[in-house]
């Protein structure tokens, strides 16, 4: 059966006027995207690789230079007032509203923007905050919330209008475990209604992994590769993926990049303990002997080694060359 498409992109490019002698950059390059109805779409790339550029475009906030961009059929150049009453946008760590405002007028203002019916608004705001546990917060000035609040503050935002295309740009950046978990299971719950769309950037593997049906990895403002997560992570089996644990940290990250066999590296430092780890993408193990050697070289001691099962993130790292920036 043929999915309805929500969003489309083809051939989409972007440049920016660089300095003067150094040529335009290119924020986007030939990007051709396809993201369907009942779908939460991720997009996961480093900073600086076109991910906010994109999202501008589709929310009719920036030009194309070349291609055609497409939500629900309408073409964002020419479309922009019709595409704007049917999409909305949550950023993380972005003030969620009016500062003076409480809560309660914060919503009806934006509910308002959107052109919603008196009654309709109402009563979608009244779900939005027992949804989001804003009630007791509805009088309270936007300014006194704490972080988290202002982020449900902000997602109810985001779903005032009903919007049958939702995008979110890092929801749930500097959110607390707990919060940024209520948040995805509400965003989880909305799909479910029907003929819905996410597009969802994250910096965290862990939530993309859970919350999306498809992900696309984009760098230097191409997609370098759009499917499953169980899919994108079937693809990187062919090689071996390794952690391992060493003191002190490598000072000559590069050296151990540049061995050959050594597809991607990413690592993570515990400055309590002193021990940094190494999260490798080899081609085979037969890298291993060099990378010791040269892990030794540095002057740092192994503490623990092992194999790993393929994560998102080794997809990631495999493609892009390094973890999240």
């Amino acid at each position: 059966m043929k999915r309805d498409l929500s969003i489309e992109t083809k051939s989409l490019r972007r440049l920016f006027k660089g300095i003067p002698g150094k040529g335009d950059v290119v924020a986007l390059d030939q990007v051709d995207l396809e993201v369907y109805d009942d779908e939460i779409f991720g997009l996961l790339g480093p900073n600086g690789a076109g991910k906010t550029t994109l999202i501008k475009i589709l929310c009719t906030l920036l030009l194309p230079t070349e291609g055609k961009a497409l939500i629900k059929g309408l073409d964002v150049v020419n479309r922009a007032s019709q595409i704007r009453r049917i999409i909305n946008l949550v950023s993380g760590g972005e003030t969620p509203g009016y500062g003076i405002l409480s809560v309660k007028e914060n919503l009806w203002f934006f509910s308002q923007l959107y052109g919603l019916p008196r009654d309709f608004a109402k009563d979608r705001i009244s779900k939005l905050v027992d949804q989001l546990e804003l009630r007791d917060y509805l009088n309270t000035r936007m300014s006194k919330l704490s972080t988290g609040y202002k982020q449900r503050l902000n997602l109810a935002r985001g779903f005032v209008n009903d919007p049958a295309v939702l995008f979110l740009d890092e929801p749930t950046l500097g959110l607390d475990v707990l919060s940024a978990r209520h948040l995805r299971t509400l965003v989880k719950d909305w799909i479910r209604t029907g003929g819905k769309t996410v597009l969802l950037t994250t910096h965290y593997m862990a939530e993309a992994d859970q919350m999306c049906d498809r992900v696309g990895i984009i760098n230097r403002g191409k997609i370098l590769a759009c499917d499953t997560p169980q899919r994108l992570k079937t693809k990187v089996t062919g090689g071996a993926t390794w952690k391992i644990e060493i003191t002190p940290n490598l000072s000559e990250l590069e050296s151990v990049k540049s061995i050959p066999g050594v597809v991607g590296l990413s690592t993570t430092d515990n400055i309590e303990s002193g021990v940094t780890t190494l999260k490798l993408v080899l081609e085979d193990e037969s890298v291993m002997s060099d990378l010791l050697s040269k892990i030794r070289e540095n002057g740092s001691r192994v503490l623990n080694m092992g194999k790993s099962e393929p994560t998102l993130e080794d997809v990631y790292i495999s493609l892009v060359g390094t973890g999240m920036e």
